[in-house]
């Protein structure tokens, strides 16, 4: 299995679009330090065709240790959320796309 990394990522955006490596790694982390930034703000990022990451809070609860037994408290926290788009959904699950016409 293939796990992608920036450096995959900046290697695809040169080939694609041409720049050179070290403005295609620039570009990709300012792409990624805008979506982290927003992220942190406690803003959704919506990306078209693929998906919303957004911030939930998740509140107090009490918890237990599996060894023990023993009631922990989990405290309240922020947890990042990914929601596929119905696309990326279909194309995981190997259907087809279809793709709609801006006119219909």
């Amino acid at each position: 299995m293939l796990t992608v990394t920036r450096a995959h990522l900046a290697d695809i955006i040169h080939a694609e679009v041409g720049l050179s490596r070290n403005e295609c790694a620039d570009l990709l982390e300012s792409v990624l330090t805008r979506i982290r930034s927003t992220l942190e703000a406690g803003e959704s990022v919506k990306i078209s065709g693929f998906g919303t990451f957004s911030v939930r809070q998740k509140g107090r609860r009490v918890g237990r240790n599996p060894k023990t037994g023993e009631e922990v408290p989990i405290l309240p926290r922020r947890v990042l959320v990914f929601r596929p788009s119905h696309v990326l959904r279909t194309r995981i699950n190997g259907g087809a796309v279809v793709e709609m016409d801006d006119d219909d």
